[in-house]
């Protein structure tokens, strides 16, 4: 990743690519972050960066420990599955709102990125997949038109190491193809405007990547922990 910072506010570009660099998983969940090392590697003193740490503390992708130092937060079972229960609540809201909205600039977008999706899975891309995967969901967001659902939903995801799950997940057997099939139901019942369908079917894709999730994070994440 491109740490390289230029000439807007330090501050908000230090807390960016921070950010970025957790949410991607370039920092491993539970790593030890040096304010010394970031600095060194950004090109910028120590007071932005221990200012971009605290900023995510708040957002809970770090915990900062007096006398001990600042590491990337690392969830125990019960944050990710309080989560995952809000996500769907979420997620299943906005494919709801959007499904209203009929034809929008977000549902092109939406039915590019599914065409993209299958595309992947004929090629065993994983990465495009994952990126188109990204690209469905924030067309979700962003076509519920509703700005206070993706300020909290954005806060949300933030508080998670997304892209590394949905890794995780589609490597399970036969998680990819269903996960296509899950997909495809949500941009018809979007597309057929059926907001009820359009919620259910959106909250029972998300719980089921959660509830696969938990399963494959147990040993990874919560084995030994008390």
């Amino acid at each position: 990743m491109d740490l390289s910072v230029s000439t807007e506010s330090i501050h908000a570009q230090v807390t960016n690519l921070l950010r970025k660099a957790i949410v991607s998983g370039e920092f491993a969940l539970g790593e030890k972050l040096s304010e010394t090392a970031l600095s060194q590697r950004l090109g910028v003193s120590r007071t932005p960066v221990r200012e971009a740490l605290k900023q995510l503390q708040q957002e809970g992708l770090v915990d900062i420990i007096p006398r001990v130092g600042t590491c990337v937060a690392k969830p125990t079972e019960k944050e990710i599955s309080e989560l995952f229960t809000i996500k769907e609540v979420l997620e299943g809201l906005a494919a709801g709102q959007m499904a209203k909205r009929g034809d929008t600039s977000e549902l092109r977008e939406l039915v590019g990125a599914m065409n993209d999706m299958e595309a992947s899975v004929q090629s065993r891309n994983i990465d495009a997949y994952v990126e188109a995967n990204d690209r469905f969901h924030d067309a979700i967001i962003k076509g519920s038109g509703n700005s206070k659902l993706q300020y909290h939903f954005n806060l949300l995801i933030n508080q998670l190491p997304y892209r590394r799950f949905v890794y995780l997940t589609l490597d399970q057997p036969n998680r990819l193809e269903k996960s296509v099939e899950e997909h495809k139901q949500i941009v018809h019942a979007i597309k057929s405007q059926d907001h009820q369908l359009a919620e259910q079917v959106m909250r029972e894709h998300v719980r089921a990547s959660g509830e696969k999730l938990m399963q494959l994070m147990k040993s990874e994440l919560f084995e030994n922990r008390s």
